[in-house]
């Protein structure tokens, strides 16, 4: 199936919006409409180093989104890539759109001038590594989190 991706214009908020209620729902974090604003803003927001892209099929719906970054890496100097989203609607999964979104962001990172991109995912997110171990190593990074509050 041929994809489209293209970052979201104004037409595509329903489109963007209920890609990423799926993917809060799938990670269990609540998603207010001010959440949906802030990021639905730093999208358009032109002086901001965060991108999204919609895989749309022929007929233009969008069955996929993902939102990434650059981030600074003080060891090595530069900026890398950080992908934070990946997902695919689940009647779309397995149609080989995860692997076209993953070569559009491989394309992406070399136009940013980013050496590699990195992310997280879930340990039990088994679905999703399998497709991840086909495009990138995997590290033997921990992850840690220190709460603020």
């Amino acid at each position: 199936m041929p994809l489209i991706l293209s970052a979201p214009q104004a037409a595509d908020r329903p489109d963007w919006t209920r890609l990423y209620r799926g993917y809060a729902d799938y990670y269990g974090m609540p998603m207010d409409e001010e959440t949906l604003e802030t990021v639905w803003g730093w999208i358009h927001q032109a002086d901001m180093d965060f991108y999204c892209r919609l895989a749309k099929a022929e007929n233009g719906q969008a069955i996929g989104l993902m939102h990434y970054r650059a981030m600074p890496s003080p060891l090595r100097g530069a900026h890398i890539g950080f992908l934070d989203d990946l997902y695919v609607d689940p009647e779309h999964r397995g149609s080989g759109t995860v692997d076209a979104m993953l070569d559009a962001l491989r394309e992406e990172a070399r136009g940013h001038g980013w050496p590699f991109v990195r992310w997280i995912t879930r340990e039990q997110n088994y679905r999703a590594r399998a497709v991840y171990d086909r495009h990138a190593t995997r590290t033997d990074w921990q992850t840690y989190q220190l709460d603020a509050q």
